[in-house]
Order: structure tokens, then sequence, then C-alpha cells
């Protein structure tokens, strides 16, 4: 059987049977009863900005929620861990603190960078962070009742 490219043939199965026609004068178009009519897609930024007269927040105004709850409780929640005495009878504050005032003896010039002080102060600082953001997390989550 040969099929024939150049006649219009009928779309069989669809609700209006349209004539698919090669020709492009001609504008094809399906219609079914099991297809949506095509709907304009909206941006729903342009929307809101038309709604609150041209100011576009995508995010809430309070992202962080900072309470100082969190911060005095994890600041305490750090310091007291890191002032176990750990490392050879001296702890991570108390060898922070001390290579701070090791590096101010000499305080017009920088602490070079073999120096322990950058190790204590990174070490101190990255345990520090950790704990407030964990803090944050679980302060918030508790009183939005995530968990």
């Amino acid at each position: 059987m040969a099929a024939t490219f150049g006649c219009p043939s009928t779309v069989v199965g669809l609700g209006g049977a349209t004539s698919l026609s090669p020709s492009p004068a001609k504008r094809i178009s399906l219609s079914s009863g099991f297809l949506k009519p095509p709907v304009a897609a909206r941006n729903p930024l342009r929307v809101l900005a038309g709604a609150t007269g041209g100011k576009v927040t995508c995010f809430q105004r309070d992202w962080l929620r900072r309470d100082f709850n969190v911060i005095g409780f994890g600041l305490i929640g750090w310091i007291a861990p890191s002032s176990i005495p750990a490392i050879d009878g001296k702890s991570l504050t108390g060898l922070f603190f001390e290579s701070i005032g090791t590096e101010l003896a000499h305080f017009p010039s920088p602490p070079p960078l073999t120096s322990q002080f950058w190790l204590w102060l990174v070490l101190w600082h990255l345990g520090l962070f950790i704990t407030l953001t964990f803090g944050q997390i679980g302060f918030k989550g508790r009183t939005e009742d995530y968990f």
C-alpha cells in the first residue's frame, strides 16, 4: 500500500475531525475531548508585582528569623565543650586565646602562615558556626512544629 503525502487526510479518532494538509497556508488544529485548550502561561512574579504596586518579594522578609536565645545558648553550647582540656591537657578555647595573646605581643606585624594561631582560629570558629547553625535549625524547627 503506497502512502500519498500530497493529498489531505483526515485524522480519525479525535472529537473534531480536521484535515491535515502540507500547505503552510492552512492551519492545522486538532481538537479532542481529552485535550485541554491551551492556556496562556502566567508569570507569578508579574501577577504579584501588579497586586503589590511593583514590589516583588520571593521570600519572607524576616528570612533569617534570628532569635537571641539561639545566639546565647549556642555560644554557651560551644564554649562549654571547647573548654574541656582534650588537646595535650589544654582546651581548644584556651589554645585559641593563648595564641591570640602570643600574636598580639608583636602586634604591628601579622601572624605568619606557619603560626598555630590560624589552626585554632579556624577550628574554634568552625565549631561555633556549626553549633549556631544546628541551634537555629533545632530551635526554629521546634517552635514552628517541624518536629
